[in-house]
């Protein structure tokens, strides 16, 4: 018999299959087979070890066992992940993976559709492309005279139109100049916008900061430690402002509670009361690739 499962929801995780209701008249109309919903593919996991079949699709998964009494299912960047009790036979396993099939099927359908959104948003960096900034577009200008006043890079603006990013740099410029040239940038107006957003929600929070770091992480929008201090990673400025407030706001609410328990998300909401929507856009929104 298949021991009771306990599913590990990561990143990706949607909401709970919403029973099936009777049809008008009491005639129940069956959901799509799981068969039909999934065009034959592959899914495959970075470091698998075993592999299975479900419906039309072959999935190769990392197979670990653990300290633990029930079998758990995540399915993250790198694919599914399965762990079981060492006393679980292969079979039992195998059963519940075909018991959750649709569920996992879903997930690594969404993560491949999430990885061929981000490979579509990837920055090509010349003259005249567009990159999001604080939800909105910026067009990079390679400007050669340097007609604007500071260093390295300048946004010029045109009210509700695209706005320009002036760069320093000759036409003969490379992709891997105007790229950098471009991050630094970012960089410097990253920190200036979460310098000015600490100081409007610590007061709030009742809580202090003794330093802030600019993080680079590839999975990671911020962390908190109990010295105080705070890292946001840069690439946070390629969202709107109140998405930006959500993450500083949940790295200040740790200092007061450094845990997610339903008192760290009331402190959360004590400030940013639609944190939930703001949450969902950061996980759902893609960031361009560099």
């Amino acid at each position: 018999m298949v021991p009771l499962l306990r599913f590990t929801l990561d990143l990706f995780a949607a909401e709970a299959d919403t029973p099936k209701s009777p049809q008008p008249g009491g005639v129940y109309v069956p959901g799509e087979p799981l068969a039909s919903a999934i065009a034959p593919t592959v899914f495959r996991h970075l470091r698998a070890n075993r592999e299975i079949r479900i419906a039309q699709a072959e999935v190769t998964y990392e197979f670990l066992r653990a300290r633990r009494r029930t079998i758990g299912f995540s399915v993250g960047p790198d694919g599914l992940s399965v762990r079981a009790p060492r006393w679980t036979p292969v079979s039992e396993v195998e059963a519940a993976i075909q018991q959750k099939g649709r569920w996992i099927l879903e997930k690594l359908d969404a993560l491949r559709q999430r990885r061929e959104r981000l490979e579509s948003a990837r920055i090509e960096w010349f003259h005249g492309a567009t990159l999001p900034y604080l939800g909105g577009q910026i067009v990079l200008q390679l400007d050669p005279e340097h007609r604007f006043v500071g260093k390295g890079a300048a946004l010029e603006c045109h009210g509700a139109a695209l706005h320009a990013l002036h760069i320093g740099l000759p036409f003969s410029a490379q992709s891997t100049q105007i790229r950098d040239a471009v991050q630094a940038w970012l960089m410097s107006q990253a920190r200036q916008n979460f310098e000015s957003r600490i100081a409007h929600y610590a007061p709030l929070l009742g809580v202090s900061v003794s330093a802030l770091k600019l993080s680079n992480a590839g999975t990671r929008w911020g962390s908190a430690s109990a010295n105080r201090t705070i890292r946001l990673n840069w690439r946070l400025i390629h969202f709107r402002q109140p998405v930006i407030d959500y993450v500083v706001a949940h790295e200040l609410s740790h200092l007061r509670v450094m845990d997610h328990s339903p008192r760290f998300w009331e402190t959360v909401a004590s400030v940013v009361p639609d944190y939930s929507v703001l949450r969902a856009q950061l996980k759902d929104e893609s960031v361009p690739r560099w």
